[in-house]
Order: C-alpha cells, then structure tokens, then sequence
C-alpha cells in the first residue's frame, strides 16, 4: 500500500475583483484625457504620468493602455526603451552623474564607482532605506563645470569622488535627523 503525499497548504487567494473595472483616478484621467485620439502621444503620456507619480505604476500603465487604445506590451515596450522612464518609486534623494565627453575626460566614473560602492547600489537602483536613487544621464549641458553631479536638481561643480560623497553624507544625517525629530 503506497502512502499518501502529505499535501500543502497552499495559501488562500481572495479575488479583489478587476482593478481596470473602475475609471481612472481622476488625477491619471486629467492627463490622459488630452491625448485621446492621438496616437503619437503615447511618450508625452507617459513623461506627464512620471512627473506626476515619480515613477511609472503598473496600474497607471494599464488604465493609459486602455484608455488610450494601446496594447499593453506597446506601452510598456516604449516605456521600457527609453532609460528615462522608472518602474519603481525612486529614492527622496535623485543622484545623477553626468556622462556627457567634458564629465568623462574629467574622471566621472571614478564619482560614480565611489557613489556605487559607498551605497552598496548600480545605475538605476535606489538604496533599500529608499534614500538615494542612482541614475547615469548621457549630459547636463553644463560642461564647463565638469565634472558634473546633479543632486535633487542642485548642480555640483568640478566634483570629485570625495566631494561627492561629502554632499551624500550630509544629506544621510539630515534624514536621519528628520527621523529622529519625527520619532518624538
């Protein structure tokens, strides 16, 4: 006599319904609602969803590919090839390091190593605290300056990598001290 298999519990899913049964929060349909029709805005679209979010949500994507007429994959297909658009909420503070030719003769990689080892994160991540978030931009148009890191649309000068992570560290203890004053 074979004995049974003990069987698993597998874990119970309880169905929300349809989230796309619903019309569009009305802050996504005020940005939708100007381009309907047009099918060449699909990147207008989604730069005007990015502004608002900061990121690119899945739902978001979902409600603009049916409002708009589009297939889902082609949305996400134009979202994905462009390194502009994110898919995940970014960090409170946006790190971009300059790569145009004036940065990169002037050593930005070495800005950008120092930055990826000290917080543990590449291009395009955001440190697990939700801190920092990483990105490489092509150029800043401020090649005199160079090199150049842009830290929450402030520009920083002739940067090195010491100086750069000066300016990350103190925005590390201003956060922590925010959370300090917020825990009493």
């Amino acid at each position: 006599m074979a004995s049974r298999a003990p069987t698993k519990h597998l874990p119970k899913y309880k169905y929300g319904g349809d989230p796309l049964a619903n019309s569009p929060p009305p802050e996504l349909a005020s940005i939708i609602d100007p381009h309907r029709g047009q099918p060449d805005a699909l990147i207008t679209v989604l730069e005007e969803i990015q502004r608002h979010y900061g990121y690119l949500p899945q739902l978001q994507l979902q409600y603009a590919a049916r409002e708009l007429g589009f297939p889902l994959s082609r949305v996400y297909g134009v979202a994905k090839f462009y390194n502009f658009f994110q898919f995940e909420p970014p960090g409170r503070n946006l790190i971009h390091v300059c790569q145009g030719t004036a940065c990169h003769v002037s050593h930005c990689d070495a800005i950008l190593q120092r930055i990826k080892d000290e917080l543990g994160i590449s291009e395009g991540e955001t440190t697990p605290d939700r801190l920092f978030t990483l990105q490489r931009v092509a150029c800043v148009g401020a090649c005199s300056l160079a090199p150049v890191v842009v830290i929450n649309e402030q520009t920083y000068a002739r940067m090195t990598p010491e100086k750069t992570w000066e300016n990350l560290a103190r925005l590390r203890a201003q956060a922590a001290d925010e959370d300090e004053e917020g825990n009493h």
